[in-house]
């Protein structure tokens, strides 16, 4: 989604180096496999990787460090949380109750841990049609944001489907990057970067 076929290396000190794409510097198990290769490993190789990625990159002069976890409180998410001190979680969901059962057990998890939870993104919120520019709630709506309140705590923005994104991601070219007058989606992310950057300055 970042427009890169590069792999990493490591340095003299064997660090991995991250690649660098859109001034992000970016680290990934997808980075390190074929396109067409799965990542099939079990919980202690997963618990490895997720050390190695946080302890051996060489990670250079960064404002934050996100990082994008699986859903659910298994082993990863339980190393990361034993291993560094996280500045806050910001939980991802969709409308629909089935997706809000998973939010609530994450935000359950890190609460216990004293993480704090930076808000609610609602993703897939609603389908924005490029026929009429008419939303349609196709999974429900309102769950992120009933969450959000019931939890007190910002609901960041609400994503919805649209075109552009998916082709964006397609070319490697983020639609954050795009106009916030021609996306709504990049208008989303920006609130999201914006009050993130406000609740943890760098």
């Amino acid at each position: 989604m970042f427009g890169t076929d590069e792999r990493p290396y490591q340095n003299e000190e064997q660090q991995i180096m991250p690649i660098e794409r859109y001034g992000l510097q970016l680290m990934s198990m997808g980075f390190l496999l074929e396109d067409d290769a799965p990542v099939i490993v079990r919980g202690p190789i997963a618990t490895k990787y997720t050390q190695q990625f946080l302890r051996q990159c060489a990670w250079d002069n960064l404002d934050y460090l996100i990082l994008d976890l699986p859903p659910g409180t298994g082993d990863i998410q339980l190393t990361i949380v034993q291993t560094v001190a996280l500045d806050g979680a910001v939980i991802v969901t969709t409308p629909q109750e089935v997706a809000l059962i998973d939010a609530r057990k994450a935000v359950a998890m890190f609460q216990k841990v004293n993480v704090p939870i930076l808000g609610i993104v609602e993703n897939m919120s609603y389908f924005l049609c490029p026929d009429n520019g008419k939303s349609y709630h196709i999974f429900g709506k309102g769950g992120g944001e009933h969450e959000a309140k019931r939890l007190s705590v910002p609901l960041l923005a609400q994503i919805p489907i649209e075109m552009a994104t998916r082709e964006a991601g397609d070319e490697g070219h983020p639609i954050a990057l795009e106009d916030v007058t021609e996306s709504a989606s990049s208008r989303a992310f920006l609130s999201i970067a914006t009050q993130v950057r406000t609740a943890v300055p760098a």
